[in-house]
């Protein structure tokens, strides 16, 4: 088995920011050399998520809309009475989201649908610097 690990570097805007890896992420397996295999996505940080959806206006806009109903920024977050940094809510929506994603690989070829792309979500509360780790093994 080989394995190869390279890494996405991002500024966000944070607040919600949803950013399209997709291209980023089939560089990488590109880069590798090998063609079947699993292609594990990984945020390093407690404030991101990763996932997949079909990245378009509508659909990311229902998706901020949507975490705000389910985790709203407003509460009153134990975090927050600790830390006083406001990012309670972002914690919990990463948590709910999750940190990783792993995407199996036929032929050199990420086997995402058709309007599905692979994204970057960060929950935290200001703009930050990510670093997204994309393990291929195969």
């Amino acid at each position: 088995m080989n394995v190869h690990t390279g890494k996405i570097s991002i500024e966000t805007n944070g607040n919600s920011d949803i950013i399209d890896i997709t291209e980023d992420v089939k560089t990488i397996l590109g880069d590798t050399g090998i063609e079947d295999g699993i292609a594990t996505v990984f945020v390093t940080g407690s404030t991101g998520a990763i996932t997949t959806i079909e990245y378009e206006s509508g659909v990311v806009d229902d998706l901020k809309s949507a975490l705000e109903r389910l985790i709203p920024e407003g509460m009153d977050y134990k975090h927050d009475q600790r830390w006083g940094d406001g990012n309670g809510h972002s914690h919990v929506r990463a948590s709910f989201l999750g940190p990783s994603l792993t995407i199996p690989f036929i032929d050199g070829n990420l086997q995402l649908g058709t309007w599905q792309q692979i994204i970057f979500i960060d929950l935290d509360n200001r703009p930050r610097s990510r670093d997204i780790l994309v393990q291929i093994m195969g």
